[in-house]
């Protein structure tokens, strides 16, 4: 078995209506209860969005130092991620393909070493 990780930039969700995220909810749930089901799913969640919230961890200086807010500014950072751990890449493209169509945004999956 091989594990991927399957997952979202918060950007590519886009603008939706409360209503439109509240019918995908259910649909995305789905999916997580089928992993579960199929003895695939190691973990998947959800990204708390508040930046600010986010602690960065940097001992590049040789001395650790904790930090509040994100590491750098960037365009992008993740939004929600899934690992699954399946015998081959056709299982996880399955897997990320029923995530992105439930959640109705773009998945990325990556195998993970």
């Amino acid at each position: 078995m091989t594990q991927y990780i399957i997952y979202f930039n918060q950007q590519w969700v886009g603008d939706h209506s409360e209503e439109w995220f509240g019918e995908r909810g259910p649909l995305a749930n789905a999916v997580v209860n089928d992993m579960r089901d199929a003895g695939v799913l190691v973990f998947a969640a959800g990204v708390d969005e508040d930046l600010d919230a986010a602690i960065t961890a940097d001992d590049t200086s040789g001395t650790l130092e904790f930090g509040s807010g994100p590491y750098a500014p960037g365009e992008q950072y993740i939004g929600g991620l899934t690992i699954v751990d399946v015998p081959d890449e056709e299982t996880a493209r399955m897997w990320g393909g029923r995530i992105a169509e439930a959640c109705g945004w773009p998945q990325q999956i990556r195998r993970v070493y």
